[in-house]
């Protein structure tokens, strides 16, 4: 007996590897979980919740940089500004009711005229 322990056979150096790494996302897992508890939003947290909101998080993200970059394209621009995000979020019904309070600094309205003020059309 060396007096060592079991001996863990098989089984070598295993790499740390993240909770957003083991989900799939790119948003941090933990950073999430480090906040909800920190936040003092509940006495408890799951496990789950960090990931469901960080996959959550990540998907309106996806969600808003996408039509933000079809706005900038429209625009002929290959970097999205705060305009384009205003653009795209006023644009989209769902998004617009999600955000329709937010302020974008520097994004500006949606472009309108109300009908009343648009010249008579002569027959």
């Amino acid at each position: 007996m060396s007096g060592k322990g079991k001996s863990k056979a098989g089984r070598g150096n295993k790499k740390a590897v993240s909770a957003s790494t083991k989900a799939g996302l790119q948003f941090p897992v933990g950073r999430i979980g480090r906040y909800l508890k920190q936040g003092k939003y509940s006495t408890r947290t799951a496990a789950g919740a960090p990931v469901y909101l960080a996959a959550v998080l990540e998907y309106l993200c996806a969600e808003i940089l996408e039509l933000a970059g079809n706005a900038a394209r429209d625009n002929k621009k290959s970097r999205i500004v705060p305009r384009h995000i205003t653009l795209a979020v006023k644009n989209d019904e769902e998004l617009n009711k999600l955000l329709g309070n937010a302020i974008i600094p520097s994004g500006g309205v949606l472009p309108n005229i109300h009908a009343v003020l648009l010249p008579k059309k002569s027959s």
